[in-house]
Formats: C-alpha cells, structure tokens, sequence
C-alpha cells in the first residue's frame, strides 16, 4: 500500500479535554472510538437510514484528523480530542447501544472523499438545532431518512454530489509520517517527494519560498533552498536538513493552505501521494539505481580492504549481493546483502565524507569523482559548472550533444545537453545527473582528452556504446 494512501488504525489516541489542557489521553481500539462517539451523539432510535449516515461522517471526520496529523504536526502525543467545540464527543467509559456497535462493525473500515481527492473528507455536522453548520444537520438526517433517503443520498444531500464511499479500506496501526532519517542533499525517495509538493503547494502562499523545478523525489540544490527559505519564514533553523520539527511545520502548513481540515478542501490527488521509489534493493534488480550503487561501492573499495570492487552494469548479481553484505559487515550492520535505508545510508554518508574533500574546480584533463548530490534542472553549484565544461568538452566531437554556457546553473539548456548525452550513451534519459551518468560522462570526457593527445598510431580509447 502506498505511504500516503488513507487507511483505518488499529487504535486511535484521545485527549480528554481541550488540546492545551493536563487532561488525560486514553488509546482505545479505532472500532470502539467510533461507537462511543455514535453513542454519545445520536439516539439509537433513529432511523437506521440516519445512524449510518452519521456514523459515516464521524468516521470521516476522525479519519481525517488522523490522515492530516492535524494534533500531531502541532507537537501533540494524540489524534483527537473530546472537546465538542472543535472535535467530536468521546465519554471515555461509557455504555454503547447494541445496534450502534453492529452498525459500526459493518461499516467503520468505510469513509467518505470527494471524487478526485484521496484523504478523508473533513465531514463537519452539527445538530441542526442549537447549533446550524454547513455540513451535515444531525436531526436534519432524521427527517431525510424519515422520507426515504438512503444514507447515501443524506449525505450527498448535505456534503454534494461528489461524494464516494470508500470502502474495506486496510486496518492497520498508526506510524508517524516522519522518516527514519532527516532528509537532507543527496537524500531521496517517495518522503523526499512528498516534501517537495508540499512546499512547491506553500510557495503559491509564499512567493519568496523558490519552487522546486522537478518534484522527483531527489534532495537536490534547489530542494535545499526551498527548504532553507521556508525554515526562514517559519522561524527554524535554516540549515536546509528536514528534521523532525521541519517536517512537520511543513505538514501543518500545507494543510492550512489546502484547508485540508476544511468542508471546502483544496483535495489532494492520488498523482500527489502514489509511491514512486522501492524501499530497497535486491538480488534481481536491475536499472540506474542499480549502477549508482555499484559506483559508490567501487569507490568505497579503494579505501576498504574487505570491501570488493565491482562491474558498473546496473545488475544486482551474486557480485553486487556480496558487496552489499561486505559493506554491511564492515559497518556493523546486519549481513543480509539487501540494500536496506541503513546501508544506503552508511554508504553515501561515507562517500560524501570522501568527496567532501575534492576541490570542485575545473581543471582540463583532470577527472573530479560525482560529487555525491544528483544535478537537475534548478541546481545551482560549483558540481554544475564542472558539468558543463565536461558536456561541452564531450559535445565538441559529438555535435548531437548542444553546447551550452558554464554558467554554474542547471538550467533547461544543461538538461537538453544532460539529455542528449543519455540518449548517445544508452543511459534512461531523465535530465538528473546521478552517479551512473557522472561516470559515463567523466569517462567518456578522459577517453576524449587523452585521445586527443596520443601520438599517431595510438589506440584513441573506447567508442561509447563500447564503454556502456
């Protein structure tokens, strides 16, 4: 299932007053929540027609207090509260009425959305006497149900037509949207993504936060700085590494821009939340995250004597398995020769600290290792304008590659170049500049440069498709 996909808990957490209060917080199975909270605010009396209907919009309403981490993106240990001024009515203890639990058992892993948005719609009632809200009229569903609406049609009565029943949607416990590590340059994957959305989505708010050009799940220069602005604006501390209090100031944000928390929410689409990136690799895999790995491992090989050099063919074979277990032995970590997020991790932060001593200049001939942070379209650095004077360098004997200016900035001109030489090398052409197209690139470039050189006669080097 995807991270970001609605699901019921296992459990839900409440607080037993108002958020600010000492009050307790009791953790009670979701399925009981839902009938105490029907059992405190409709009468069992009603037509059956009517309970469902509400018992729909309180699961809804609590699904996405959940879903939005709205307590939680504010610093508190709990889902909801028992406070009816802002929540919904909780009497922690109290009795539940038969026919309301089987209700519940029936239907409390459904909830409401609108069509074309995933999370769960924020469905505001009220009683419809003493207090009159948009959203659903609690005594007005008694009087539609007495009339025959199903609970379906009580509910698009109030909420619209475009509403959808979702249905059996998975059980399973609550674990924070957080991600195990801070994210930071060089990070990547679906959570890296999800940030990238969200700010890119605040940045229509807040002008002076740079849009993200490509929200690809890569921790790139212009993530960093997009980052750093908002920890600016947000009164963090704007060192551009997504933390614990980064990341959830971010969620609380882009739910107030999105009234995600609101009848009228902006929605979010499935587009915005579907996972993208494998949480590892195996034996089997094949691909450019693949060659990116062998080409770290290589160049860790040079400095560890228990870690073997590899072939960079983007197949994870019994070789690349037994590098992986070797760099997991040498670092202390669990020998199971799958490329797990830790191994990733004690791999590429080793491989920064190397690189991190480089000079990143220019100097014709000389090869400079991939500088550990993927290039695309909005990066901007000193790694850039090596790019470009190796691109250009390249495209003087391959004209289909365009020659572009060093200017330091990843602009659509360096992705058309970036491009255009994946294509010639039989590289997948993505535009993003990772460890796999940097080594084909620098080779190439050294091949080039030293053939030039070569007296009459010598062997000029390798053709590209040759060295793929």
């Amino acid at each position: 299932m995807d991270a970001y996909i609605p699901f019921i808990p296992e459990t839900i957490t409440v607080h037993l007053g108002p958020p600010n209060s000492d009050a307790e917080n009791v953790t009670i199975p979701f399925i009981d929540y839902i009938a105490n909270v029907a059992s405190s605010e409709i009468y069992p009396t009603w037509p059956e027609n009517a309970v469902r209907a509400n018992i729909y919009a309180q699961i809804s309403f609590a699904l996405n207090r959940i879903y939005t981490e709205y307590y939680r993106s504010r610093g508190y240990n709990f889902d909801i509260t028992n406070s009816t001024g802002i929540d919904q009515s909780f009497v922690n203890g109290r009795d539940i009425f038969e026919n309301i639990y089987q209700i519940v058992s029936e239907i409390f892993n459904d909830y409401l959305s609108r069509q074309g948005s995933v999370e769960p719609l924020f469905a505001q009632y009220c009683d419809g006497i003493e207090v009159v809200c948009d959203g659903l009229s609690q005594w007005g569903s008694v009087d539609l149900a007495n009339n025959g609406y199903t609970p379906y049609e009580i509910l698009t009565y109030y909420y619209g037509d475009d509403i959808d029943i979702v249905r059996n949607a998975p059980v399973q416990s609550i674990t924070a949207s957080f991600p195990e590590t801070p994210l930071r340059l060089g990070s990547a994957g679906d959570s890296v993504r999800a940030l990238q959305i969200r700010l890119n989505r605040i940045s229509d708010n807040y002008p002076s936060i740079p849009k993200i050009a490509v929200p690809d799940g890569v921790f790139s220069y212009d993530t960093e700085e997009a980052v750093k602005k908002f920890q600016e604006i947000f009164s963090l501390t704007p060192d551009g590494i997504v933390g614990k209090a980064t990341w959830y100031r971010t969620q609380f944000i882009y739910n107030a821009v999105k009234r995600l928390n609101e009848l009228d929410s902006e929605g979010i689409s499935l587009s915005e939340v579907s996972d993208q990136y494998s949480e590892s690799l195996e034996a089997g895999d094949e691909g450019v995250e693949v060659a990116n790995l062998q080409y770290f491992i290589n160049y860790l090989s040079a400095f560890y004597d228990t870690i073997p050099s590899l072939d960079i063919d983007g197949i994870y074979g019994p070789s690349t398995e037994n590098a992986v277990r070797a760099v997991q032995q040498a670092f202390g970590l669990p020998v199971t020769g799958v490329l797990d997020l830790d191994t990733w991790e004690a791999i590429y932060r080793t491989y920064l600290g190397f690189v991190a001593t480089i000079p990143l200049k220019y100097v014709e001939g000389n090869i400079i290792p991939y500088p550990g942070i993927p290039l695309r379209l909005g990066s901007s650095s000193d790694a850039v304008t090596l790019l470009q004077e190796y691109l250009n360098f390249v495209a003087a004997v391959y004209t289909e590659i365009p020659t572009i200016p060093v200017t330091g900035y990843f602009g659509t001109q360096t992705q058309n170049a970036v491009l255009a030489f994946q294509r010639l090398s039989g590289i997948r052409p993505t535009g993003t500049v990772a460890a796999a197209t940097w080594l084909a690139l620098t080779t190439l470039y050294s091949d080039l440069y030293n053939g030039s050189r070569l007296n009459d006669g010598q062997f000029p080097g390798f053709n590209v498709g040759e060295a793929q």
